[in-house]
């Protein structure tokens, strides 16, 4: 039994978002998993879409939120299959929630069998915001006043926006700043140390958005802790952030991608998953 944890943003039980990504990815993963014989479960995020009425404002949470969510969507699923426990699939942003929710000692994470973070960051997400937005050279004019807010939102205070640049104020908006407060410090690798399931760190090398240096922090954060029981990096070639095939460096090539939900998954997504959940499970 699978649980995909969707990535950040109004991002949808399918991989889609209204902000123009339509690649349909969890949807096709949960497909082809399904094929195979494996029970996969997808959901909406606490306040969007199908989960609309969980919360007021969808905004108002904090990965704390997500991350119980979690526990309560597991249990859920433990009780109507009769799995001993789930294994928690999360993607991007939703790799966090799920490093959260997998803690030692919370109680619950005997419930979940292990984790698959697929193009999850390795750094905290102010330090990933930044360096997405240095990436892009048509940024320049406005990188200096988006790192001060960066710098502001990481030291827990909100900021301004009326004074930004346009580009900036959807990014920063008023109603998103408790969350990125709550959120733009929090240490994937600090929270990988806390894990002791099983972990599968699947990275395509294509992936504008999060490098694969971060998968390999990943990596060896969960290697090096003391009770991890195993660890596995996959590297999927020509594979981009919403797991797609890209056969160049051309950025409109891969970003074209985002929007074409009858492309298949990359080759080696759906294989890499199910490698994974064969593995003989590790003593605990």
């Amino acid at each position: 039994m699978v649980l995909i944890v969707p990535g950040s943003g109004p991002t949808d039980r399918d991989g889609n978002s209204p902000l123009g990504v339509r690649a349909s990815t969890y949807r096709l993963l949960a497909q082809d998993l399904a094929a195979q014989g494996v029970t996969v479960a997808r959901i909406d995020k606490r306040g969007l879409h199908g989960s609309s009425q969980a919360v007021i404002d969808a905004n108002d949470v904090t990965m704390a939120d997500y991350a119980q969510d979690i526990h309560s969507w597991v249990n859920v699923l433990r009780e109507q299959t009769g799995a001993a426990c789930v294994w928690v699939l999360g993607h991007s942003e939703g790799g966090l929630a799920a490093l959260v929710a997998a803690q030692r000692g919370t109680g619950e994470e005997a419930s979940i069998c292990g984790l698959m973070l697929v193009a999850t960051p390795g750094r905290p997400m102010g330090q990933l915001l930044r360096a997405q937005l240095q990436a892009n050279p048509a940024n320049a004019p406005i990188l200096e006043q988006a790192e001060a807010a960066i710098a502001e939102l990481e030291a827990g205070r909100r900021v301004d926006v009326r004074a930004m640049n346009p580009a900036l104020r959807p990014l920063f908006h008023p109603r998103l700043q408790g969350f990125l407060i709550a959120t733009l410090t929090l240490d994937p690798v600090q929270y990988m140390a806390g894990v002791d399931r099983p972990v599968l760190v699947l990275q395509g090398t294509r992936d504008l958005q999060v490098p694969m240096g971060d998968a390999e922090m990943l990596a060896r954060s969960a290697r090096s802790a003391r009770s991890a029981p195993q660890a596995v990096l996959v590297r999927l070639v020509d594979t981009n952030h919403v797991l797609k095939q890209v056969s160049s460096d051309d950025v409109h090539e891969n970003l074209a991608t985002y929007g074409d939900a009858q492309r298949p998954l990359a080759p080696g997504v759906v294989d890499s998953v199910l490698r994974f959940l064969a593995m003989p499970a590790p003593s605990r």
